[in-house]
């Protein structure tokens, strides 16, 4: 578009694509989550974690084939799974990466025969809009609470709200959707 008055304006193709996360997009991943981790939003995650946990994740794939969007869904329980690691390069946040993540992550979740989502975040308003809501009290039923105790995860010690994480989520908010 052209005026008297104005230079050319160049469109910019906002257009993105949701799949799988690959071995190959692991440091791109890291990469995405590294300015979130400097803010204090998001836990680092070492390359061999990320690797390990590479087939819980999505991506979303510019139109030069950058990441500019990733997500996990970790199962916890029968019927529970974590929302983890979600997060958007800044310079795409507000064209609906996040958003089409979160979907993608929730349709998985329904696949895989869960029934809610939980999730430990300071973007409260983005996951309210998506129907989580806020969390205080446990729950789980107490011979549930008990195995999920074991577990060396975490992110299930971050959703049984336990004493050991506490420093590491302060500031956060339990989130829990039914689906």
């Amino acid at each position: 578009m052209t005026s008297a008055d104005s230079a050319p304006v160049a469109s910019v193709d906002r257009s993105f694509t949701v799949r799988r996360a690959r071995t190959d997009d692991v440091v791109g991943i890291q990469r995405l989550i590294e300015p979130l981790v400097q803010e204090r939003i998001l836990l680092g995650k070492e390359l061999v974690v990320l690797y390990g946990a590479v087939q819980e994740f999505r991506v979303a794939e510019g139109p030069d084939g950058e990441l500019v969007g990733c997500g996990a869904l970790h199962v916890m329980w029968q019927d529970l799974g974590e929302v983890r690691t979600l997060a958007v390069s800044s310079d795409w946040r507000g064209a609906g990466v996040g958003h089409a993540l979160l979907d993608a992550l929730e349709k998985d979740a329904a696949e895989l025969g869960l029934t809610r989502l939980f999730c430990l975040t300071f973007e409260t308003e983005f996951f309210g809009r998506h129907g989580f809501r806020e969390i205080s009290e446990s729950v789980v039923d107490q011979q549930i609470y008990a195995e999920l105790v074991r577990s060396p995860d975490e992110g299930v010690a971050e959703f049984l709200d336990l004493a050991r994480v506490k420093p590491n989520t302060l500031g956060n908010t339990r989130m829990l959707k039914t689906l």
